[in-house]
């Protein structure tokens, strides 16, 4: 077995849902799960088959988000992932329960934007993810300043009152 570093490409500020299911059905199941709830939502959905013919599928509302999809998918190449980018102005906050929801939906490893390196496992059989790396190490530990900030934050763009 070996292990691997595969970097998700995508924009800088680009969110994306990365997770792991076990069903062809998947496919539209997600999609319905996501217009059903943001109406408008633009994103990219592709999904790693892990039997039969083995493809990457794809669904989605926007083509430019649909082929980052697949391209990730495909250069991860691990049976059953599957990986979601949200359009400018849509975020996993929004959906990620709808998507957990679906039965279909075995584990989430990550809902980001930030740098992320996915740990694949390859075997004579084939690839697996093991986890992510999202994003940095900690710099330090928040002070009261920290709290303030985060605080109004979270006001600001308007998730708490």
């Amino acid at each position: 077995m070996e292990l691997k570093l595969v970097p998700i490409e995508k924009p800088e500020n680009l969110n994306f849902i990365l997770g792991q299911t076990h069903f062809i059905k998947s496919v539209e199941d997600l999609h319905e799960a996501l217009v059903g709830s943001v109406p408008g939502i633009h994103f990219g959905l592709a999904f790693c088959e892990a039997s039969g013919a083995c493809l990457v599928r794809s669904t989605g509302t926007d083509q430019t988000l649909i082929e980052l999809a697949r391209k990730n998918a495909l250069t991860l190449s691990a049976g059953h992932s599957f990986i979601i980018f949200l359009g400018d102005g849509f975020y996993p906050i929004n959906v990620l329960n709808a998507v957990k929801m679906v039965p279909e939906v075995c584990h989430i490893f990550c809902a980001t934007a930030n740098p992320t390196q996915v740990v694949i496992a390859e075997s004579e059989q084939g690839r697996g993810i093991l986890g992510v790396i999202d994003g940095f190490p900690p710099k330090g530990v928040e002070d009261q300043a920290g709290v303030t900030w985060r605080k109004g934050l979270l006001r600001t763009i308007g998730y708490k009152l």
